[in-house]
């Protein structure tokens, strides 16, 4: 299937539903990118700083970039002037980072925070505690060009249902628990994005708005790169 074909067939299956896809573009060509975007696909996902800065200027103003892998206090700078959304904030430093930079730039920037749901010890990511306690205090109230909008979780790299449907439910229950306690009634808030290529049909049936797809349209990474 090529990546047009791939990209028609995910907006076909996400047709009705409030899912958005976003097609992880990390490692891929600018020449393959660009083939999404002519198929209509506008929202890509970087991993890496670098290389979302080198694809940025090769490609349409309006490309909404995300950047979904663990981020660097000291990279946001180079993202901070163009990026669409941040799904991977995992602390209160990292958050005060992305507002000085928004600052500089003149803009808000639109951000999920990162939870850790997996049973896996590589993965980054906050515990409800820690995001609660960041959320409750003063430094962050002063923050004024940071925008937050919702979760995001990495499930663990299996292919038990049941163990992936309940950190998908973790993830859900966190969501609404930030909601109710400090985004009640705040509309920007409704983003919960989980769901890979091999679990976002399991994802959006538990109430994922984002899906994180990238072998799925892309085919395998080259990792050599």
């Amino acid at each position: 299937m090529s990546i047009k074909e791939s990209i028609l067939n995910f907006q076909e299956k996400l047709k009705g539903t409030s899912c958005q896809l976003i097609a992880v573009s990390k490692t891929h060509p600018v020449e393959l990118i660009r083939e999404a975007y002519e198929a209509g696909q506008r929202a890509f996902g970087e991993n890496k700083v670098q290389e979302m800065v080198a694809k940025q200027p090769e490609l349409p103003a309006d490309v909404q970039w995300h950047l979904i892998g663990h981020l660097q206090t000291n990279k946001v700078k180079y993202i901070a002037p163009f990026v669409h959304l941040i799904q991977s904030i995992d602390s209160l430093k990292l958050l005060k980072e992305v507002n000085k930079q928004a600052q500089k730039n003149e803009r808000v920037i639109d951000c999920l925070l990162q939870f850790f749901i997996a049973e896996e010890e590589s993965k980054f990511g906050l515990s409800l505690e820690e995001a609660q306690e960041m959320l409750r205090s003063e430094e962050y109230r002063a923050l004024e060009n940071v925008r937050i909008c919702g979760v995001m979780g990495v499930a663990t790299f299996t292919e038990d249902q049941a163990q992936l449907k309940k950190e998908f439910s973790t993830l859900r229950g966190y969501f609404k628990t930030i909601q109710e306690e400090f985004f009640h009634g705040a509309p920007h808030f409704k983003e919960i994005s989980m769901g890979m290529s091999s679990d976002y049909e399991l994802a959006i049936a538990e109430g994922s708005t984002m899906v994180r797809v990238g072998s799925a349209i892309f085919g395998n990474r080259n990792y050599q790169k």
